[in-house]
């Protein structure tokens, strides 16, 4: 059986290198000039053109069996990049993009250097020059999941903690959302990873895109409660309790799906990963310093992004809910807390106090904090209660002292057990004089 790729024929003192193909051509080429088979045959054989044997044919008779090799083969290609070009691209990437990737430098070389060359191109330009390692990810065996049929059937979300703004600005935490049917991509920097900033890039991407069906997250304790059930909730038939934001989703009318491992929700953790290469490098390149200018460059770099890697779906419906004008998103999307009117008619919240303004029937109210700061009590009809808060509580006024003779000891009965005792007679006349002195 021949070699694979190789074979060798001696031609005088040279070696005439070709693959298995070409040996096949030849063999047959030979046939037709001994006339052990036609050029019909032939065609037929090699799945070539009756044209075409016939112009290997001529070859391999004018040239020999090197006829029937590539005259380009050794020679360098008429398409090459010139050396100044390649100079220049080695010398832009160690000054500006030192840590790209070659797909991401390639990006850039276009847009703000102005060189067009391919990513394999650059990939291996960098690998000659030692600027670039060739890696491999080893990839653990996963059950492979089918993606969501429509756009808005389900988005992964999740927040990612990161340097985003690298030595330039405070870190900050990428509250992210992917849709799992088309890879629509939103997201919003935050402090913190919490219930208020989780409320409130939800409430984001429901004034872009709508109310999803599901929403599929991890076991965070923003996500997923981690208390045990009350008195009276077990008396209500509650299965498990709920976090704020399972609540606020829940009076929405989206499902809550929690994840039990990172990879069950891959394509929002695959996301973080490139935004962490991409973003990073994109927002260093514009000079970005605080959040308020990074979440300016995620409206602008978004729908770009979007455009470019987003699938199209199965099904092109799109079965986002928008929620109408009067529909109140706020009322939702805020801390809700039960508590109890007092004797006073006023509500104690947050180490506060607040007086309540009207009459309230039930003695349970809601305290809602929204998402702008404001503070709002709410009656169990739904009424917005007026108050006001009680910075200066009063001070409790201290009885007077009363003048008069301290107070008289109290003596024992007369049948008191220690009186019927003969043995302490003598003390118990000492210890009553010096009572009634």
């Amino acid at each position: 059986m021949l070699p694979k790729k190789l074979g060798r024929f001696m031609v005088g003192e040279d070696v005439i290198r070709m693959s298995l193909r070409e040996l096949r051509r030849l063999k047959v080429a030979h046939d037709i000039l001994d006339r052990r088979m036609t050029q019909r045959m032939a065609s037929s054989t090699l799945s070539l053109s009756e044209r075409h044997v016939r112009r290997l044919v001529k070859l391999v008779r004018e040239f020999g069996d090197g006829g029937i090799v590539h005259r380009g083969r050794g020679r360098p290609s008429n398409r090459r990049f010139p050396e100044k070009i390649k100079e220049r691209v080695l010398s832009v990437y160690g000054k500006k993009y030192g840590d790209f990737g070659p797909t991401l430098a390639a990006e850039k070389l276009v847009a703000m250097e102005g060189i067009r060359v391919s990513r394999e191109t650059v990939r291996q330009w960098l690998v000659a020059a030692g600027l670039w390692e060739k890696r491999r990810r080893k990839r653990g065996h996963r059950q492979w999941r089918e993606r969501k049929g429509c756009f808005g059937e389900m988005v992964q979300m999740d927040g990612s903690h990161h340097a985003w703004l690298e030595d330039r600005g405070p870190e900050l935490v990428l509250m992210g959302y992917i849709d799992d049917a088309t890879n629509t991509v939103y997201g919003r920097f935050y402090d913190y990873e919490g219930t208020m900033p989780a409320m409130d890039s939800f409430k984001g991407y429901v004034r872009k895109y709508g109310l999803p069906l599901s929403v599929y997250l991890d076991k965070h304790t923003t996500y997923k409660s981690q208390r045990k059930l009350t008195a009276e909730e077990e008396l209500e038939g509650v299965c498990e309790p709920m976090s704020q934001f399972e609540r606020a989703l829940d009076e929405l009318g989206v499902k809550v799906i929690h994840a039990h491992s990172p990879q069950a929700k891959g394509r929002i953790e695959r996301l973080f990963g490139v935004f962490q290469d991409r973003l990073v490098k994109e927002m260093r390149l514009r000079g970005i310093k605080t959040k308020a200018e990074a979440n300016a460059f995620l409206q602008e770099y978004l729908p770009t992004f979007n455009q470019r890697f987003r699938v199209t779906p199965a099904n092109q419906s799109d079965v986002h809910i928008r929620p109408e004008r009067y529909f109140n998103l706020e009322r939702s999307l805020c801390l809700k807390t039960n508590r109890t009117v007092r004797n006073d008619n006023t509500v104690a919240h947050d180490k506060k106090l607040y007086q309540i303004k009207e009459k309230v029937i039930s003695r349970k109210v809601i305290v809602e904090e929204r998402l702008n700061g404001s503070l709002h009590v709410i009656s169990r009809s739904g009424v917005n209660l007026k108050y006001r808060e009680i910075t200066e509580r009063p001070q409790k006024a201290t009885p007077p002292e009363r003048p008069g003779h301290p107070p008289k000891p109290t003596l024992p009965s007369k049948d008191h057990p220690w009186k019927r005792s003969p043995l302490k007679v003598v003390m118990r006349k000492k210890m009553y004089t010096q009572l009634t002195k």
